[in-house]
């Protein structure tokens, strides 16, 4: 009895639980507009193809180029103003030196009168405080620059979000249309990474068990795939049941087809 027993158990040791996947794209993106905007244009003839560079979603950006063009003016003008006061800096540098050198030998000089050592210490004073206003005229100048350049960046930053450019991805759907106005995290476009391709199962516990030892069979071929990601929280539909995912090469014709998997 005890063989029997054995001849009738030891098969169900070596079956596999079989599941069906569909072949699905590596990756699936919801693209959300970073800044707000009216939609001026979108290229519904790139919808469910592969695009290799093109853009094929855009927001107004027209007000947006002429202050970043009108910015950039004003960092050049900016710029020649504070050339302007170098100069003017260096030229009260020396005067403020000779002032000083003057003021200084009139002061010891015993024959000079009081008038005379009065208005030289003005004279110094009054070019060392053209010299300091100038250099602090350079310093404000410096920092409207730097402010300047922010907002150049800022603006530049923004007019970039407003145009969606996909390389090489496969463009599923668009969801906005010309003449929609939307805000930061609105939905765009779902685009797809088609590079190569995922099967995603839920396994029970104890198909887990060793599992990066076990073979892959896909319509019932043995592969050299591995199970590649396995999340360790069951998942909250299949609430007994483990989310795994093969990743296999891209088919060669369309995707979503279903194949029948086994682990054993």
């Amino acid at each position: 009895m005890q063989k029997i027993f054995l001849l009738l158990f030891t098969p169900l040791f070596i079956f596999a639980k079989v599941h069906y996947a569909k072949v699905e794209p590596y990756e699936s993106v919801i693209l959300k507009s970073a800044v707000s905007g009216l939609v001026t244009e979108v290229d519904l003839d790139a919808e469910g193809t592969m695009v290799a560079s093109k853009r094929v979603v855009h927001l107004d950006d027209a007000l947006d180029k002429v202050n970043l063009e009108d910015t950039k003016r004003s960092i050049t003008l900016l710029k020649q103003m504070l050339s302007i006061n170098n100069e003017i800096a260096n030229a009260l540098k020396g005067t403020v030196k000779r002032q000083q050198s003057y003021y200084g030998r009139i002061s010891k000089l015993s024959t000079a009168s009081k008038t005379q050592k009065d208005n030289a210490y003005s004279s110094f004073s009054s070019a060392k405080t053209q010299y300091l206003s100038t250099k602090e005229k350079i310093v404000n100048l410096q920092k409207q620059i730097l402010d300047m350049k922010y907002k150049a960046a800022m603006l530049e930053d923004t007019v970039a979000k407003k145009s969606i450019t996909l390389q090489n991805k496969y463009l599923y759907k668009l969801i906005v249309r010309k003449g929609d106005f939307v805000a930061p995290g609105s939905p765009l476009a779902q685009v797809e990474d088609t590079s190569r391709a995922k099967l995603v199962l839920f396994l029970d516990p104890e198909e887990l068990e060793g599992i990066e030892h076990k073979t892959v069979y896909i319509d019932e071929k043995k592969t050299a795939y591995k199970v590649d990601r396995v999340w360790q929280v069951a998942d909250e539909k299949f609430i007994s049941s483990y989310r795994a995912e093969i990743y296999i090469p891209a088919p060669q014709g369309t995707f979503s087809k279903l194949v029948k998997v086994e682990i054993k």
